[in-house]
């Protein structure tokens, strides 16, 4: 779902190696959200930097930031529509917000704290994935 540079698996490595494969101390130090790339700063929890140019710069494009959050069903509950020709109610997801305008508008801190952390991990599954499959072939 993401697309990983070679560069960017390359490092990404370095900082899973660096924290001894334990996935979970890795956290966003910082981010940036503009119009075209949600930008993530990534340190180690038990390696914390001075500065955000000791940190891994990871770049997301919003249009694939906003497939994660759709896909997480973050800007979306399970509830109940009436049909409007046929008068039955139906269950189905009722989404709040488009993805970014979700993010952006009506997100709690921690909805967006969840949001970025969605990123990383699916990120880091991504890579692993990737890479296992690769090996497998061989």
């Amino acid at each position: 779902m993401i697309k990983i540079t070679k560069k960017l698996k390359d490092k990404l490595w370095w900082m899973i190696i660096s924290v001894d494969y334990d996935y979970s101390r890795i956290t966003v130090a910082d981010h940036e959200l503009n119009e075209d790339v949600l930008t993530l700063w990534l340190e180690d929890k038990h390696d914390f930097k001075n500065s955000l140019e000791e940190c891994l710069q990871v770049d997301i494009t919003t249009k694939q930031f906003a497939r994660i959050i759709r896909a997480e069903n973050m800007n979306s509950y399970e509830g109940t529509k009436l049909h409007p020709k046929k008068n039955f109610i139906y269950k189905d997801r009722i989404e709040i917000n488009e993805p970014i305008k979700w993010y952006k508008e009506d997100a709690s801190l921690i909805e967006q704290q969840w949001a970025r952390e969605a990123v990383v991990k699916l990120l880091l599954t991504e890579l692993v994935e990737n890479e296992v499959a690769a090996i497998e072939v061989w």
